[in-house]
Order: structure tokens, then sequence, then C-alpha cells
């Protein structure tokens, strides 16, 4: 954390919302294409190289950037960096209490599935050139879920990352002129409920979503992944383009918040 700065004075941000007349048929008042209000709060802890704790309505995520010299065996001598990220849920993140994976001696697939969505979704912005041979970690904690942890942990992480990134910067880790970062990425959930498409799902929707759908995109509106299903009814084409347009629009907005929070 910076110093003089505090998780209770650190700059929150919430998204712009939508001035369009879509009915508001939602559990909590929303419109089909507003997102819950999103709030992004930096330097949340002392230690870490880069911190946020991300809100995307009251689903809470802290994401930590943990910077360290050098790179996996498979990476050294290559003069590339390298950024990985892991994903995790406090045992009463949820309505009820789940158990530590560390006590039940293994890693579950959602975990190393959305693990591996995240860091994903954040190389697809990182210069590993640039970077040069330095590691970044970045660890997503679910404190609270209501639906969109995983995007929620995406949009979260990259501010984290950024601020790593300045971190190295500062410290003079990173040769001049170089910028790791050639993008920003952020992330958001839609689905399409009763036959109406709605951005930003929370819990109690999500779970009677007919599909149901992750979208990552870059900051200048380009895809990065789209995870799809349909979980009730089968969509049509029609139907895919409208979610992803919804998307894109919510992402456009979530990168606003990150360029916000960062000061950009």
């Amino acid at each position: 954390m910076t110093q003089g700065s505090s998780p209770a004075s650190a700059a929150a941000r919430t998204a712009p919302q939508s001035n369009t007349s879509a009915p508001a048929v939602r559990i909590d008042g929303r419109r089909p294409d507003q997102l819950r209000p999103i709030t992004i709060r930096r330097d949340w802890l002392d230690h870490a190289e880069g911190s946020v704790l991300v809100e995307f309505g009251r689903t809470r995520v802290l994401c930590a950037a943990s910077v360290t010299e050098g790179v996996p065996r498979w990476r050294k001598g290559s003069g590339l960096g390298w950024v990985t990220a892991e994903y995790a849920m406090l045992p009463r993140a949820t309505h009820e209490r789940s158990d530590r994976e560390s006590v039940k001696g293994r890693i579950g697939g959602r975990t190393h599935e959305i693990s591996r969505l995240v860091g994903r979704a954040i190389r697809a912005v990182v210069d590993y050139k640039a970077l040069g041979e330095n590691t970044i970690v970045l660890d997503c904690d679910v404190l609270q879920a209501d639906g969109g942890t995983r995007t929620a942990a995406i949009t979260g992480a990259y501010v984290a990352l950024a601020d790593a990134v300045s971190w190295l910067k500062k410290n003079g880790s990173l040769r001049a002129g170089k910028e790791p970062l050639t993008g920003s990425v952020a992330a958001v959930s839609v689905g399409i409920i009763g036959g109406v498409p709605m951005l930003d799902l929370c819990y109690e929707e999500d779970v009677r979503a007919e599909t149901d759908m992750n979208v990552v995109c870059t900051g200048d509106g380009r895809f990065v992944e789209v995870q799809g299903t349909a979980e009730g009814a089968p969509f049509d084409r029609a139907e895919l383009t409208e979610l992803l347009d919804l998307a894109t629009a919510g992402c456009a907005e979530l990168t606003a918040v990150q360029r916000q929070a960062l000061g950009w």
C-alpha cells in the first residue's frame, strides 16, 4: 500500500449507467442492459506490489499481484517474463460453508478452470519481452459470491497487474522505454432469462438463466474469450449476437471504471 493510503481512503469508482429505456424486469430493479454497482479500491493490502478489492454488486473479490524476480525453469534464459493467476473462494463466501480445498487435499476442477481463465485473460495484454525475466502472480480470492466471481476477478486482476507493473518501473526493474501492458482487459457475464438478454447476472439470475455466457474483452473491444452454454434452452444466432453486443457494451463500461480507478 502506498504511504498514507488505506482501504478506507482508497478511491471507489462506480460504473456509469446507461440511459436507455429498457424495462426494469430484474429482481434487483436493474434494467436488462445495466451493470451492478461496480467499485474498485486499490492498495487494499500492505505488502503486495498491486492489490485491489473489486465489487460487482454483492460479489467481492480481493486481487493481489505479487512480483518475483526471475521466471519458471522452462522460461529461464529466454528474456521473457511470465504472468499467471490463482483463484480461490473463502469457505463462507457462499450461502453454505464449503471445505477449504487445502483440507480436501486437492484443487477442484472449477478452481483450476477459473484460475486458467484469469491467467489467459490477463496474458492477452502482456508483452513478455518488455516484462523481462520477471514473474507476476495474480491471486484472486472471493470474499463473497453473488454471481460473476470469475468476471470480477479478471476485471480486478488487471488493475492489480497495472499497479504491479508501475512498481517494477519505479524500482528500475524494467528496461527503459519498455511497456509490458499492450492494452487492458475486463470481463462480464450475460445471459437470457425468461427470453430476455441480461447483463452482469447476480446469483439468483444465473441459476435461472436459459443461456449463460462469460465474455472477456480488451479495452478496444476485441474478444479474448467467450464461454457460452445453453443451460435450459438452445439459443440462435440472433440471440448470440445480442448477447455479445450486450457484453461488449458492458466491458466498455468496465474499462472506463478501470481507467478511472487507475487515474488514467
